[in-house]
């Protein structure tokens, strides 16, 4: 069971299918296409999409299409793989991607309070122990920071490095 989360919570009736050969999205929800798929349908198709990045794509591929993007889903196929992370900060960052960032795949509880600061800003969430947590509030987090990232802090002094007079 797949849950989409967000800082405000779970979200109920995303429309968002993540489309293979097997589940296609229908009239009622958006399909988010892979790279290649993306790009070759953008151009064609009215509909609003989405894409879903893999870890070896290149993301600034997507430069010129932001404007037509809804949501960018970057996947995290194993905990062990960071890519993503990179790829939502170039978005954000790099590209001024402005539109929805999403992680799917292995999303844990623990990952989440850096997504969150890469730009990542929703979360299709399968990792019962994640989910529990979510629900329940408990968000782990760092109070302090070596270095800013794409989502700026909130407080100066949370930067270790920074100096407050």
């Amino acid at each position: 069971m797949t849950k989409i989360w967000k800082e405000t919570g779970f979200v109920n009736d995303d429309p968002w299918v993540v489309e293979t050969e097997e589940t296609k999205a229908g009239s009622n929800e958006k399909a988010i296409l892979g790279l290649d798929a993306f790009i070759d349908a953008v151009s064609a198709d009215a509909r609003e999409l989405g894409v879903l990045i893999a870890p070896a794509d290149d993301v600034t591929r997507l430069a010129p299409y932001l404007d037509r993007i809804a949501l960018v889903a970057v996947a995290f196929p194993a905990f062990n793989d960071g890519r993503a992370f990179s790829h939502a900060s170039l978005l954000r960052s790099r590209l001024g991607f402005q539109g929805e960032v999403r992680a799917v795949g292995d999303v844990l509880i623990d990952q989440i309070p850096l997504m969150l600061r890469c730009g990542i800003d929703s979360f299709a969430v399968t990792n019962a122990t994640a989910i529990k947590r979510l629900s329940e509030g408990r968000l782990p987090g760092i109070t302090n920071h070596y270095q800013p990232t794409a989502r700026p802090s909130s407080d100066a002094k949370s930067y270790s490095w920074r100096r407050v007079s």
